[in-house]
């Protein structure tokens, strides 16, 4: 239980950094979506080199392993399961960031409350994890909501599903990686730093970096941390509580995106918008109901075991 805990706390930070996260991007308006990212992956790895040096350093003192330990463990199947959600989570982030920076803040905001569908769906296929009839009404739901939403927009909504699925299978091969937070996305960046070098060479006069004085660069800069921070969280959270509920807490950074495009960005809601909304938030209510109970009758039933009645002798 205390593992479990601290995964919902981990989580929780995750996305309430996630949700906030629009408001950052805003600020990098000017600069490509492709340049963003490539920095975004190359001072992550500046970031998390220099974590896993210090960190190392404090184990090997107190007679644990030295710096680095973890990325030599890990095999070859490991570091090519995290190649892939490390191709998976760099669309993410393209997809995200031109999402923000073309005014489509909502949109964004849909795919990550379709997300926990996805999620659980995703656990269903391929960790085996059992769903209750309410959990099959959510994804049904969900479904009719994408159709609504199509039908309103004279196309599916790509942007939200594509953010869906690519986070969805990103967090699917997270839980199945037998790493810790640290390391396992200290090799999803090491993958993808050569293709985030190879992309500033080729924007080259059109990158900002160097353009647009001390501020915007130092601002690039920090999407080292902005990134790092949340999906070290994330990652540390995701080991430690089943997928299903991953997918649940993930609600809170779309309500908070969601928020920021509407009132702080003025995106409009037409009224096919609200009601492929209300359809996922009635998706996901469903959904929350089911695992609260469910959380109460396991409980109830540990209590049982725990104490169970005395029967005189």
């Amino acid at each position: 239980m205390e593992a479990q805990g601290r995964g919902i706390a981990y989580t929780t930070a995750a996305y309430v950094l996630w949700g906030a996260m629009p408001l950052y991007f805003a600020l990098l308006a000017t600069a490509d979506a492709l340049e963003i990212v490539a920095h975004r992956v190359l001072w992550s790895l500046v970031v998390l080199l220099a974590l896993a040096l210090v960190l190392g350093w404090v184990r090997q003192r107190r007679g644990g392993p030295g710096p680095l330990a973890g990325l030599r463990a890990l095999s070859r199947r490991s570091w090519l399961v995290l190649g892939v959600a490390g191709a998976l989570i760099a669309v993410n982030w393209t997809v995200y960031v031109v999402a923000v920076n073309s005014g489509h803040v909502v949109e964004a905001a849909l795919g990550y409350f379709i997300n926990p569908i996805i999620s659980v769906v995703l656990g269903v296929v391929f960790l085996r994890e059992r769903l209750t009839v309410a959990r099959w009404v959510a994804v049904g739901i969900s479904v009719v909501a994408v159709l609504v939403l199509a039908i309103g927009y004279g196309q599916p909504p790509w942007i939200s599903l594509l953010l869906a699925f690519s986070f969805g299978t990103y967090g699917l091969l997270k839980k199945t990686t037998p790493t810790d937070a640290l390391t396992g996305l200290t090799v999803e960046t090491m993958w993808l730093a050569p293709v985030a070098v190879l992309t500033l060479v080729l924007l080259g006069p059109a990158t900002t970096f160097t353009e647009q004085g001390v501020g915007h660069a130092l601002l690039l800069v920090s999407a080292g941390l902005v990134t790092t921070v949340p999906l070290l969280f994330f990652g540390a959270g995701a080991r430690r509580i089943p997928l299903s509920m991953t997918g649940l807490l993930q609600n809170l950074a779309p309500l908070l995106q969601f928020v920021v495009g509407v009132w702080v960005f003025g995106e409009q809601m037409p009224l096919v918008r609200w009601i492929g909304f209300a359809l996922v938030w009635a998706a996901l209510l469903v959904l929350m109901t089911d695992m609260v109970l469910r959380g109460r009758r396991q409980r109830s039933l540990r209590s049982r075991v725990a104490s169970p009645d005395v029967v005189p002798g």
